[in-house]
């Protein structure tokens, strides 16, 4: 297992799927998903109140099959609903946790973040290795003007007591549109949206300098990759790298390619990069870039 400060750039596109998607095994198995880097199941929004039951049934098989495979796994996470809801999961998997990279936490604001830190810790305290934890900023207290600051500043410094286990910070853009009525269509990315931009700002504002955080998921696919919903992710991604996202959640195989490109280093990159390791001038502090 490698240690957090590259396992935290490994996650890369997150590729998310409801508890019950028994056929992910046979997939991962068949290589069929070769760009799949992070696998979540959701036993939260994806899932009735009613089925709960049944979907962490149909997760505990699909962790056992996973164990039992001959291959190289995705980075294994699970989303769950609340703090007690962690603790109770986590209890019932037994041996099976130890194929788990993490927990993603959704809704995280400063109502239940306590009861999340509280839980995480004993959780990796009865451990030898890391479990690690991915908290989603997704709630109103998070997106209202009135609220946002002091809940993203009170939310960081409780997040830095277990920041050695946070592995990503995630946003969800879909939450956020729902509190305004509002909805990007193919052809518009999230920052087109500027009330929910302003609000993916301020989170890196706060975050992205102690943490990786993770862009939000792109709701359209399809399976021709030239098509108008693989545009409109590529423009998105461009703009998530260029604003500071690091990797991106996806709800489809197709988008899994685009995001894994996106991850790239350049050339120019390296070629920079390289120049500045090997400076010479001890007169000169700027050089032009390689592209210019």
């Amino acid at each position: 297992m490698f240690d957090k400060e590259v396992l935290q750039y490994k996650v890369g596109g997150l590729l998310y799927m409801p508890a019950f998607q028994r056929n992910i095994v046979q997939k991962i198995s068949a290589n069929k998903l070769p760009r799949l880097s992070s696998a979540a199941f959701c036993l939260e929004d994806s899932i009735q109140d009613a089925s709960l039951e049944a979907a962490e049934a149909s997760l505990k098989i699909i962790l056992r099959e996973l164990e039992r495979l001959d291959c190289e796994l995705p980075l294994v996470f699970v989303r769950i609903r609340s703090p007690r809801h962690l603790e109770t999961f986590h209890e019932s998997i037994g041996s099976r946790s130890k194929i788990l990279t993490g927990y993603i936490l959704p809704k995280v604001d400063m109502q239940n973040v306590g009861g999340f830190v509280t839980v995480a810790k004993a959780i990796n305290d009865a451990r030898s290795t890391p479990l690690y934890i991915m908290p989603t900023l997704e709630s109103s207290r998070v997106a209202s003007l009135s609220t946002r600051r002091t809940e993203l500043l009170s939310l960081k410094q409780a997040l830095d007591e277990i920041k050695s286990i946070v592995l990503n910070i995630r946003v969800g853009v879909n939450d956020f549109c729902k509190l305004y009525g509002l909805r990007r269509n193919i052809n518009q990315t999230i920052y087109d949206i500027g009330v929910v931009r302003d609000v993916l700002i301020d989170i890196l504002n706060v975050f992205a300098t102690e943490y990786v955080v993770a862009g939000s998921v792109w709701n359209y696919f399809n399976g021709d990759n030239g098509g108008a919903w693989a545009r409109g992710l590529q423009r998105e991604l461009e703009l998530d790298r260029a604003n500071g996202f690091v990797g991106k959640s996806a709800i489809h195989p197709a988008q899994l390619p685009l995001i894994f490109d996106s991850l790239k280093v350049t050339q120019t990159d390296l070629d920079d990069a390289n120049q500045l390791l090997d400076w010479k001038s001890s007169t000169h502090g700027v050089m032009k870039s390689s592209d210019g």
